[in-house]
């Protein structure tokens, strides 16, 4: 990582009392071992737990952590933009708050981003239950068949990016499909991204959300919103083109 490099690491957290301040200590520790100019952000969705106050407390002790708290719940998406209008660093990182990656393995990033915009994480096994796991894999293909994407792991929450990336993208899903905008944007817009492998781990506290019917009928109604907007904007750009 070069010396000019500033990093930010952020999380998304709903309810997630029993992993926000070992993921926060953890992301201090890493972030800290990498660059001088780093931070840590914790956004709390709307949580209905200690989750805010847990963070609160540990930004008290440390200037390089902030909270930003959603008053509701909003969805993950709109957790996930939260995170990437509030960094300010050079580098943007985020995780999701339920501990299910290492961080220790962010480091090993830092140096696949130097030609690229983006380095995206595939999990390597999933530590999920099968049927999640079968929808993921559906989820995926879908994907990158309607975007023409190569991403191995579409919403692995281990991601690594150029700030400046964000600068003209207007992010507009709410919920789950915000990792398959974002990456379609970029792609739209020539951005270059590399992946890798890391370790996913069974999730030790809390309770996933992501499985919800709501969840995943907003996903798919976002998707195919996304589709015809982007299908438009295409359209324009060959018009200008020509």
């Amino acid at each position: 990582m070069h010396k000019k490099d500033s990093l930010s690491i952020f999380f998304p957290c709903y309810n997630e009392e029993g992993n926000v301040e070992s993921l926060a200590r953890r992301a201090l520790a890493v972030a800290g071992g990498l660059t001088d100019d780093y931070e840590v952000i914790v956004v709390d969705d709307g949580s209905r737990d200690r989750t805010a106050a847990l963070a609160e407390a540990l930004a008290a002790e440390d200037p390089h952590l902030r909270l930003i708290r959603h008053e509701t719940n909003q969805g993950y998406g709109a957790a996930l933009t939260t995170g990437f209008r509030s960094a300010t660093k050079d580098l943007v990182f985020y995780t999701d708050g339920d501990g299910q990656f290492d961080l220790g393995e962010l480091p090993a990033l830092i140096p696949l981003i130097e030609n690229v915009d983006m380095v995206c994480g595939y999990r390597i096994h999933r530590r999920d239950p099968l049927q999640r796991k079968v929808n993921a894999w559906l989820w995926g293909t879908l994907v990158n068949l309607l975007f023409n994407l190569r991403v191995r792991d579409v919403d692995c929450a281990f991601k690594l990016f150029r700030r400046r990336i964000f600068d003209r993208m207007e992010l507009t899903s709410r919920g789950a499909l915000i990792d398959t905008e974002i990456l379609a944007r970029a792609s739209l817009a020539g951005k270059v991204f590399v992946q890798v492998g890391v370790n996913h781990y069974p999730r030790t506290s809390g309770s996933q959300t992501g499985a919800k019917p709501g969840v995943i009928l907003r996903a798919f109604k976002e998707l195919f919103a996304l589709k015809a907007e982007l299908d438009r904007e295409r359209g324009r750009v060959m018009v200008s083109c020509k």
